[in-house]
């Protein structure tokens, strides 16, 4: 951890608020949304359709406006649209404190998840600007202390359950109007680039961008394995220890492994190699600890959880190998102006093909005596083995090179002052 407060230490005050910011922002969501279908379910009473509902429209409305999300970060200013994020989520986990009807929940699930679209491409818009040289330690940061976020948030929503679920709906929102309030007053604005074109020319540019759109195709693996997470391993955790306390332990080794293995590693990785094979070596290794859990150990249950912890912690290493990297790479396939776009695509894409890859893999447990069948095992370790390959590929044909930015159209105005304060 000295490593990790050195290089915060390191850079901007702006740079520092936001890492600082999104542990505030993890904890703030986690505190509340995994213990939402439990109350809808046994305070509010609803059925089971309307539950998936109420947490499928959230979850529609961030992910299916993230290119709406980032393509606001690149008009407005990413200052702007952070803030505006932090607020509606205010606003979002606020109704489910003070609401039961259908209509008060659904509209809290829109706003939360409409927060989520603004903030999370403008927040990564915001660092890659601020960082340009350093992009991979920035998002290094950001990773670890989102991961300390999401450990700390449902320890503390679980605290404010034992008053009742308004305690801790009440205090997310909380929590993020002071996230809110942060950045209005500390947070900076920064110089805006018009793209030269329309909306819809950028979308077009960004979804035409062979390169980019391979990269991101390649990358949704990433993504699909870290779902996981919540996913086979709890499943397989607990049943082989027979105690759902088992899964916390999923969590502890993965958030220990980032906190204190990412700015390190990320460093040492960046002395020594290039980003694609970087993100490549991240997918191997993830997609290998899938492998794990088909070793079955006898004994006790500390023993036979061994397999299903190597898996857990083999797909935090692969992760904090490979996103700072990610992260950093995308930036460098946008010209100025569009940077929250492409970051923007990359997140509904990945999100669309994670969704699917998840899917595939519930299919995959269904049926059989056991709860997570060899096949869904080898899937998962087949989707990580293939994206490395495929990352591999288009590092060796040379298509995640920076490549020069086009000529901004002359009758374009380039250069937009300050995004302005208010």
């Amino acid at each position: 951890m000295t490593a990790t407060w050195r290089t915060l230490r390191g850079f901007s005050p702006a740079i520092q608020l936001l890492v600082v910011n999104q542990f505030g922002v993890n904890v703030g969501f986690y505190l509340l949304l995994p213990f939402l279908a439990g109350y809808l379910a046994d305070d509010v009473g609803l059925s089971a359709a309307l539950i998936g509902l109420i947490l499928g429209v959230r979850n529609l409305s961030q992910q299916g406006l993230f290119l709406l999300g980032g393509t606001a970060a690149d008009r407005l200013g990413s200052r702007g649209v952070i803030i505006a994020g932090c607020a509606l989520r205010t606003v979002g986990f606020g109704l489910f404190a003070v609401g039961v009807s259908l209509p008060v929940l659904l509209a809290a699930s829109v706003l939360s998840g409409l927060a989520g679209a603004l903030f999370n491409p403008a927040v990564r818009t915001y660092l890659a600007q601020a960082a340009p040289e350093r992009r991979a330690e920035a998002f290094a940061l950001f990773n670890v202390f989102a991961s300390a976020g999401s450990l700390v948030g449902p320890l503390l929503g679980g605290a404010l359950l034992l008053v009742d679920f308004r305690a801790a709906a009440l205090g997310a929102a909380g929590i993020f109007a002071l996230l809110t309030v942060a950045q209005v007053l500390v947070l900076p604005a920064q110089p805006r680039v018009a793209s030269g074109q329309s909306v819809l020319g950028d979308w077009r540019e960004c979804a035409t961008d062979r390169r980019f759109l391979a990269f991101t195709l390649a990358l949704s693996a990433l993504y699909a394995a870290q779902n996981q997470l919540y996913l086979v391993l709890p499943v397989h955790a607990e049943r082989a220890a027979g105690h759902p306390a088992a899964v916390a332990a999923l969590f502890v080794v993965s958030t220990v492994a980032t906190l204190a293995w990412q700015v390190p590693v990320t460093a040492w990785l960046q002395r020594r190699t290039a980003r694609g094979p970087a993100i490549a070596l991240g997918l191997a290794v993830l997609g290998a600890g899938f492998l794990l859990p088909l070793v079955t150990l006898p004994g006790p249950a500390p023993l036979r959880l061994l397999p299903v912890l190597g898996a857990a912690l083999l797909l935090a290493v692969g992760v904090l190998v490979a996103q700072p990297f990610v992260l950093e790479l995308i930036p460098a396939f946008a010209r100025d102006g569009l940077t929250g776009t492409y970051f923007g695509l990359f997140y509904l894409v990945s999100g669309v093909v994670a969704a699917a890859g998840t899917a595939a893999v519930g299919r995959a447990m269904d049926g059989g005596d056991e709860a997570v069948p060899p096949v869904a095992w080898l899937l998962c370790a087949g989707l990580g083995l293939a994206s490395a390959g495929a990352v591999a590929l288009l590092h060796r044909a040379g298509w995640l090179d920076p490549r020069p930015a086009p000529a901004v159209p002359a009758t374009a105005a380039t250069a937009v002052a300050g995004e302005g304060r208010s």
